[in-house]
C-alpha cells in the first residue's frame, strides 16, 4: 500500500505562477477592501463590482501556468497516495495533473445558487448580474467568503486524518480553519513546513521548517522523502 501524502497548500504557491496573494500588507486585495468583495455584505451592496471582481481574477488565473510545486506535487502520485487541500481558487493544482484537490474556499471555475449552498456549477467566462443556476435561484461565485462557514472542512479534516506526511506550502498557517488541520494528524505522521518566513504553529506538534519558497523547497523536500 502506497504511504499518505496530504497537502495543504496557500497562496504562496501560486503567487510564483503570478497569482497575487490574497491580501496585501495593507490589508486591500487587488486594490480592493476585502470587506467589498469577499463578504456576503459586500455582494448585496453592489454585486456588479464583485462580478467584475471574480472575473478579473478568473481571467488572471486562466493565464496563469502551474509552477515547478504544482508539477511536483502530480508527480508525487506516481509513488504516492497524494491528496491536496487547497485555500487557493484557481485550478493550477488540477492543470499541474494533481487528481485528487479539495478545495476550502471555493473555485473560480464554479459558481453556486445564491440560496442553496449546495447547488454548485462550472461556469466558463464572465458571470454577470441576471445568471441563475440551474434550479432557477440567482447565481453567485462560488467563493467562500468571510463569515461564511467552509463547506468542505469536514472532508478535508478526515483526510488529513489519513495522512503518513502532511506538507504545509505557500500559507503562514494563520487563517482559521485551515490552520487547525494539524491538530488532526495522528501521532506518527510527519509535518513539513515549506515557507520563506518565520513559522508559528498554535498546535504543538514538532514539524520539519524548509524556509524557501514553494518552487525551491519542493526540491529540499525531494530529497528528505527519498530518504524515507
Amino acid at each position: 500500500m502506497k504511504s499518505k501524502i496530504v497537502v495543504l497548500s496557500g497562496a504562496g504557491i501560486s503567487q510564483e505562477s503570478g497569482i497575487n496573494t490574497f491580501r496585501d500588507s495593507d490589508g486591500l486585495w487587488e486594490n480592493h477592501r476585502v470587506e467589498d468583495v469577499a463578504t456576503p455584505e459586500g455582494f448585496m451592496a453592489n454585486p456588479e463590482l464583485v462580478f467584475n471582481f471574480y472575473n478579473e481574477r478568473r481571467r488572471k488565473a486562466k493565464e496563469a501556468k502551474p509552477n515547478k510545486a504544482h508539477l511536483f506535487f502530480a508527480e508525487l502520485e506516481k509513488d504516492f497516495d497524494v491528496e491536496i487541500i487547497t485555500q487557493n481558487v484557481d485550478d493550477l493544482h488540477e492543470r499541474a495533473g494533481s487528481s485528487k484537490v479539495v478545495h476550502l474556499h471555493g473555485e473560480l471555475n464554479k459558481a453556486r445558487s445564491s440560496k442553496d449552498p449546495k447547488i454548485v456549477f462550472p461556469i466558463d467566462g464572465d458571470m454577470k448580474w441576471g445568471d441563475k443556476a440551474p434550479n432557477g435561484d440567482s447565481a453567485r461565485p462560488h467563493i467562500v467568503w468571510f463569515g461564511e462557514a467552509v463547506p468542505e472542512l469536514e472532508k478535508a479534516i478526515d483526510i488529513t486524518k489519513k495522512a503518513d506526511v502532511f506538507i504545509v506550502i505557500g500559507t503562514s498557517m494563520q487563517v482559521y480553519p485551515a490552520a487547525s488541520l494539524v491538530d488532526f494528524l495522528k501521532p506518527t505522521a510527519k509535518l513539513f513546513v515549506i515557507d520563506p518566513n518565520d513559522i508559528h504553529l498554535y498546535s504543538q506538534v514538532n514539524f520539519i521548517h524548509i524556509k524557501k519558497k514553494a518552487t525551491q523547497g519542493v526540491e529540499e523536500l525531494r530529497a528528505l522523502l527519498s530518504k524515507d
